[in-house]
């Protein structure tokens, strides 16, 4: 029985005790407990265990990016002290660099997890330039620390060949570089043997003297006698780098070989004629340590030279062919282990330009003295004649070969910088064109609407009065003794809105910039007509860097007064000058500039062909836009054209407007814009031209006989009159052009 009346006593203790814990946790009053305190629940606490599949994401999607460090500080305690960030970061770059690894994909296929450890699987896929796609299986393995999932570092996460210190090594084949031409096939950039030539001072024949200078002059562009007064100034003992060229370039001085000439050879990649619209064109440079790595992702090697900037820069993918390469994997030893993949080089494609290289060498010495640019363009194409900025500098000089290196490339004149698209300066009087262009639109000017030119401008209400260029032509005359009476000096007097624009008057556009801003609520039609012109944004030419300029509403009488004429804040780039010249001669369409006519591989047809391409128009209707061209032709041929004078004896029409901008600092910026309209007689494309000389003084003197010498050279070869003695005129002191706002200053003609 006692069996029996223990387990009768257990089931009694068990029935209690569901009785105590019923649902209320209070002991029933039988057990004398307390009626009314509760018991406290149980607490359970659950940690979820951290996800294993993001944590391996955030890994890989950091190494998409190259974030070398994110990847490392997601590593094990352990991992990290076993391997330097340093070398971690080293040893993942140098094995992408290898494989040429230009991006990286990856899924995650599985994954098991314990309280402590976890494994994923993950597939990865390196697209690489020169090995094709490689993809392996990984398996990654983790801890748990500190409730996350830390990366047991291993280098077989790279490749499972690189376990046990196994490296990649790439075996490459380098294409030669791509030549760059002419539109005529005339070579612009080749890879030639060429002649660095300079000059021994103590050396020198005293009997072959000029004709040491003499002949280095003409090979080099340099006047005989500048060098003859460096030979002067260095003494005996010097050498003095002149410049660089082919052996057929420097035929005749190679074949005299007068003493003192020091001649050395080397290979390079050669820009003929010291360099043919070199801020267009371009230079190479060696791969720098800033672009090692984005370069050895494209399956370059490392030790090529590419392009920096211009054409050579925009073509690098044409100019640099398509590398080839091995890809191994080797023992530490160097021993190879087995061959991962491998691709065939394919030769480099040509770039043809658009550039005439004889209108370009004309160019280029027309403003050789000078800071400034030049820009040539067909009207009815957008091709590219010619694009000179100045001063220029010889790519060859980047060649550490090359001993005839001058240094001139770091002058702080900015030789760098192309003027052509990148330099942005206020228009002046050219701007006139707009101004008239809004005017006519606005219809509340016609083509005879009468003005009276005086000297002065008295409308502006609190400022004194303004004046009109004439005015200080006139005191220049004063000045010396001389009475105010020729064109120049006198106001113009009456004139219509056609004459207005011919004699470049200062008071009629200042008035029409007042006008529709005071009285007409019209105060951003001149900037509405700009802007359609295409300024204050880029041109869309893709080879070459570009300005965008500026063109603001007026926020003042005074504003609309400056910008009226050109002056205030607005500012141009002498390319966007040329394409609306050229819009104006071909009936109001604006077109993407080019200066890349086609794309040319070894074998086969053209890769890329050059194709006009129209962007816009103007907002000119046809009768008004008639109005203009007559009123510019009137500018070059009416006697009292402010570019006649000039253009005088010039056996084609030309149409065009100068203008003479403040720059705000040192003397005025010299402009002139015009086109041709020979194509019916000369069989020739009519061109566009813009030319503007920085800090010289009036465009009608300076900027209109450039113009006349790129007209003559285009039809003739070569300009028929020499220019004028810039150089006895002299480089004009470097004041730089300010990039912000000038101050409100009168313009001239």
């Amino acid at each position: 029985m006692k069996p029996l009346r223990w387990i009768n006593f257990v089931l009694i203790i068990i029935f209690l005790s569901a009785c105590v814990s019923s649902g209320d946790g209070v002991l029933p009053p039988i057990f004398g407990g307390p009626t009314s305190t509760p018991l406290p629940p149980p607490v359970v606490g659950i940690t979820p265990a951290p996800d294993e599949n993001a944590a391996v994401t955030r890994y890989l999607e950091a190494l998409q990016q190259d974030d070398f460090e994110s990847m490392y500080s997601m590593l094990t305690e352990e991992s990290r002290g076993a391997i330097t960030l340093e070398d971690f970061s080293k040893r993942w770059n140098d094995s992408l660099n290898a494989m040429s690894a230009a991006s990286i994909e990856f899924a995650i296929n599985s994954s098991q997890i314990g309280p402590h450890d976890a494994e994923v699987g993950y597939s990865v896929t390196y697209k690489t330039v020169l090995a094709g796609d490689i993809q392996r299986n990984i398996l990654l393995r983790m801890k748990n620390e500190n409730n996350e999932w830390k990366v047991i570092w291993d280098e077989a996460q790279i490749l499972p060949e690189l376990a046990g210190g196994n490296q990649l090594v790439m075996e490459y084949s380098v294409p030669a570089r791509g030549d760059i031409y002419d539109k005529d096939g005339l070579p612009i950039v080749t890879q030639s043997a060429a002649f660095a030539f300079g000059i021994q001072t103590d050396l020198i024949d005293p009997d072959m003297r000029g004709a040491l200078t003499t002949e280095l002059g003409l090979l080099c562009g340099f006047d005989p006698l500048d060098i003859e007064d460096e030979i002067d100034a260095s003494g005996p003992g010097w050498y003095l780098p002149m410049c660089e060229g082919t052996k057929e370039e420097a035929q005749r001085l190679l074949s005299i070989r007068p003493g003192g000439l020091v001649v050395t050879d080397y290979e390079s990649r050669y820009y003929f004629q010291t360099g043919l619209a070199p801020q267009a064109v371009g230079f190479t440079l060696s791969i720098s340590p800033e672009q090692l790595n984005q370069y050895r992702r494209l399956g370059y090697n490392g030790s090529e030279k590419v392009g920096q900037s211009g054409v050579e820069k925009w073509a690098e993918d044409y100019l640099a062919g398509q590398h080839g390469g091995i890809l191994r994997v080797v023992s530490p030893g160097g021993q190879p282990i087995s061959t991962l993949g491998q691709s065939n080089p394919q030769p480099a494609d040509s770039v043809y330009l658009t550039i005439d290289s004889n209108m370009q060498s004309y160019a280029q010495s027309a403003i050789e003295y000078f800071r400034g640019a030049v820009v040539i363009m067909e009207v009815d194409t957008g091709r590219i004649i010619a694009m000179a900025s100045s001063p220029d500098f010889d790519p060859n000089a980047f060649d550490p070969a090359n001993v005839a290196n001058n240094g001139n490339i770091s002058d702080f004149n900015e030789p760098l910088l192309n003027r052509a698209s990148q330099g942005q300066y206020p228009l002046g009087s050219v701007f006139k064109v707009i101004t008239f262009s809004a005017a006519l639109e606005s219809g509340l000017y016609l083509k005879d609407t009468p003005y009276d030119c005086q000297y002065e401008f008295a409308e502006l209400q609190g400022i004194p009065p303004l004046h009109d260029w004439t005015w200080q032509h006139c005191q220049d005359a004063l000045a010396v003794g001389e009475a105010c009476n020729s064109s120049t000096e006198l106001p113009s007097g009456l004139l219509t809105l056609q004459e207005g624009l011919m004699r470049s008057c200062n008071p009629y556009f200042w008035h029409i910039g007042l006008d529709l801003y005071k009285n007409w609520d019209r105060g951003g039609d001149i900037a509405k007509m700009a802007r359609s012109f295409g300024l204050a944004s880029p041109t869309g030419i893709e080879q070459i860097e570009e300005a965008s300029g500026q063109i603001l509403e007026p926020a003042s009488e005074l504003d609309a007064v400056n910008q009226a004429i050109g002056q205030g804040d607005v500012q141009v780039t002498p390319l966007q000058v040329a394409r609306f010249m050229a819009a104006i001669a071909n009936g109001g369409t604006l077109y993407r500039p080019q200066i890349v006519e086609k794309i040319q591989p070894v074998e086969g047809d053209p890769l890329l062909v050059f194709k006009p391409e129209a962007q816009g128009t103007l907002l000119l209707r046809s009768e008004n836009l008639d109005i203009l061209r007559e009123a510019l032709l009137m500018v070059t041929q009416n006697s009292r054209g402010t570019a006649t004078f000039n253009l005088r004896g010039l056996q084609f029409d030309v149409a065009g407007k100068t203008g003479t901008a403040e720059s705000g600092s040192g003397k005025s910026h010299a402009w002139f814009a015009g086109y041709t309209l020979n194509e019916e007689n000369t069989g020739l494309p009519d061109i566009a031209i813009a030319v503007i000389v920085e800090n010289i003084g009036e465009g009608s003197e300076y900027a209109v006989p450039i113009f006349r010498a790129m007209v003559e050279t285009y039809h003739y070869g070569s300009p028929q009159r020499p220019f004028y003695d810039w150089g006895q005129i002299g480089y004009p002191p470097y004041t730089p052009t300010p990039f912000g706002v000038p101050p409100p200053d009168d313009d001239d003609n």
